[in-house]
């Protein structure tokens, strides 16, 4: 049986190498000469199973516990060479905190305003029970023009207002860029059954271009169509939608007659304002400003998009997206949206991670 004192010649020369370590791998070294497998002290606990029972149980508790102050002298040794290692960086690193931050890889991106007030006005639809319809740029003329009920003559089907495509080789019909996102009010009804309830955002073309035209824009179309809805409904709705958009209490707005080949009785839209230099104040003072069109669903669009006319009945809205954008945020020339200037975007842009509507 091994004697006290080589355990205590053990500790000396285990203490000593922990003390000489001047870094952690040194340390890390000690460790396994001491701890590891084939380590001293597990050495000896080996040989402390070739004992008599009485011997062996005082030669283990003694190598045990020389073991636990081995470790422990080793753990001190490492936060002592932890601190100094930190002391030494603190010493010869600085940051000079008056800098301003390095740029977020995230926060340079920016979402154009468009994208942002399409969004926006999709959630508040959403809130109000609509669903989000879609449908194709490229249209037939029968979906864009006859089952709007728009006639041949219509200055609409000319070409001056309208991009005619190649006619479908297929079918020989007519293709055109929709003028309008109404052509989804008919394929979506025509692919369900009543009550509908549901938005169609998207893009739109004519050939128009000045600081409050462009070739291409973007329309958000509105339908409800059920047994029993009426302009109060309409009326509740677009009253609703202009309060949330721009963040008013109370929008005041008044309905004017007006004429569309898809809706009777057909309906201008104007909202309460004031102007102030450059900017439209919307919600109050004693001006009005057009926001869209709107009316109820014409008979024969109903028998269009195969909804029975005798049954049922409906509304419809038309909203200018660039243009809502372009009130709420202050922005003077609708051309500047699809210039690509990045200056302008970076302006103008939105978080690209902002889900609740925040202002820039």
């Amino acid at each position: 049986m091994g004697a006290p004192d080589d355990l205590e010649a053990v500790e000396t020369d285990l203490t000593e190498a922990v003390g000489k370590a001047d870094t952690l791998d040194a340390l890390d070294a000690v460790r396994v000469a001491a701890l590891g497998k084939k380590g001293t002290l597990s050495a000896l606990l080996r040989d402390v199973g070739q004992l008599d029972p009485e011997a062996r149980r005082t030669r283990g508790a003694a190598v045990n516990a020389l073991k636990t102050r081995i470790a422990e002298a080793i753990e001190t040794r490492r936060t002592a060479l932890d601190a100094a290692a930190l002391a030494a960086r603190l010493a010869t690193e600085h940051i000079d905190i008056t800098l301003p931050p390095p740029p977020d890889p995230l926060s340079r991106g920016r979402l154009h305003p468009l994208t942002h007030v399409t969004e926006e006005m999709v959630r508040i639809f959403a809130a109000l029970g609509f669903d989000v319809a879609e449908g194709p740029d490229i249209e037939t003329d029968f979906y864009n023009f006859t089952a709007l009920n728009i006639p041949e003559a219509h200055p609409a089907r000319q070409m001056h207002d309208t991009f005619y495509m190649a006619d479908d080789a297929e079918t020989d019909e007519r293709r055109v860029l929709r003028t309008h996102t109404s052509p989804v009010q008919i394929r979506t009804m025509q692919n369900g059954t009543p009550p509908f309830r549901f938005i169609a955002p998207g893009r739109t073309y004519r050939c128009d271009s000045d600081r409050t035209h462009t070739p291409m824009f973007h329309q958000l179309e509105g339908v409800a169509v059920d047994a029993h809805t009426h302009l109060g409904h309409l009326k509740w709705v677009i009253r609703t939608f202009l309060g949330l958009f721009f963040e008013v209490g109370d929008v005041e707005i008044r309905l004017r007659p007006s004429y569309f080949p898809f809706t009777e009785p057909s309906l201008e839209c104007d909202v309460r304002c004031r102007r102030a230099a450059d900017k439209i104040i919307v919600g109050e003072g004693d001006d009005w400003l057009e926001i869209g069109g709107c009316g109820m669903v014409q008979p024969v669009v109903l028998a269009h998009a195969n909804v029975d006319p005798d049954r049922f009945q409906g509304f419809a809205f038309g909203l200018g997206i660039d243009r809502l954008a372009m009130l709420k945020y202050g922005m003077p020339d609708l051309r500047a949206f699809f210039d690509a200037d990045l200056r302008w975007l970076a302006h103008y842009g939105f978080p690209p991670f902002d889900t609740g509507g925040a202002k820039r």
